[in-house]
């Protein structure tokens, strides 16, 4: 099976990690990995924070303004040069705490950009996302699509996969690993939250596409442990959303005009305490499915709005 080709089976999450708060755990030659203590529904065990190099060395994502963690980084860090700190995108669990450690190490913040959101709000819309949001970031340099970052021995090149946010980037490590630090688009325990208008279904999809043209063996994500055969995975995702995308039409054509019915249905086994990101997924489905002329809605697509089958479909 090619690397295009889609795999018939969703993907098979694994929640076997061991968090190891405060500790340098090493997890490849010349990376370790630091994870923030901070557990709930949408970060798993916390927040991957990861150090590239020997001597000098780059920090990926340092995380929320955590006393702990950053006393953790500072320790782990310790006798090193921080050259480079990459954030991956915006939400508050992963790039706040850039801006204290560049304070204290000089390093060079690089991103793709700041916060954004993929699409501009509708009228009397309003962001669910935006408390998560870190509006303040702004990085010493703004990354494009296959732009490099180099250190003492180490090469880091810009993945842009956005989806789960507008300015998502992954970071690929030269080297005969084939690691790519994937950060919240593709994680071994879960998927990733799609939310309008943040995130886009559409954007996201073509993400993984994106990814799937690459030959990379290893992934380290922003939350939980590796994800070891990523293609196979990859294509498990792509799957796994397009599952998602035919029960929303099935519940469309099954008469379900709200957003809050279809949820009751296809995530009915889903933690309720996750429903509101749900309802959110089944919006950015919609949006998909609107502006592909598959389904129809009075005015943009919205939580509250009414969706019917396109005619003829």
């Amino acid at each position: 099976m090619s690397k295009q080709d889609d795999s018939r089976e969703p993907p098979h999450f694994n929640l076997d990690f061991k968090p190891a708060y405060g500790e340098a755990v090493p997890v490849a030659a010349r990376v370790q990995r630091i994870t923030v203590n901070n557990p709930s529904p949408f970060t798993f065990h916390g927040t991957n924070s990861y150090i590239i190099g020997d001597r000098s060395v780059a920090v990926i994502d340092p995380g929320p303004e955590d006393e702990a963690h950053f006393q953790a980084l500072m320790a782990a860090l310790a006798g090193r040069e921080v050259t480079h700190i990459a954030v991956s995108h915006t939400h508050r669990d992963h790039s706040p705490l850039a801006r204290r450690l560049k304070a204290a190490t000089g390093a060079i913040i690089v991103a793709e950009g700041p916060h954004r959101a993929a699409r501009p709000l509708h009228a009397g819309e309003s962001n669910p996302f935006a408390e998560s949001s870190d509006i303040d970031f702004v990085p010493d340099i703004a990354l494009a699509h296959g732009d490099r970052v180099e250190g003492d021995g180490w090469t880091l090149t810009a993945l842009l996969t956005p989806g789960h946010t507008a300015n998502h980037a992954a970071f690929a490590l030269d080297g005969p690993d084939g690691i790519v630090f994937s950060a919240d688009h593709v994680m071994a325990w879960a998927t990733s939250i799609v939310a309008p208008p943040d995130g886009a279904m559409a954007d996201y999809m073509a993400s993984l596409d994106r990814l799937l043209e690459r030959d990379d063996r290893l992934y380290f994500p922003g939350h939980g442990g590796p994800v070891t055969e990523p293609a196979a995975f990859l294509r498990g995702l792509r799957t796994h959303r397009r599952m998602r995308e035919r029960a929303v039409r099935e519940r469309i054509r099954a008469g379900d005009r709200l957003i809050a019915d279809m949820v009751k249905v296809i995530y009915r086994e889903t933690d309720p305490r996750l429903h509101g990101a749900a309802a959110l997924s089944v919006l950015a489905h919609l949006e998909d499915l609107v502006a592909r002329g598959e389904v129809v809605t009075e005015g943009p697509p919205s939580l509250a709005g009414l969706y019917f089958p396109a005619p003829g479909l």
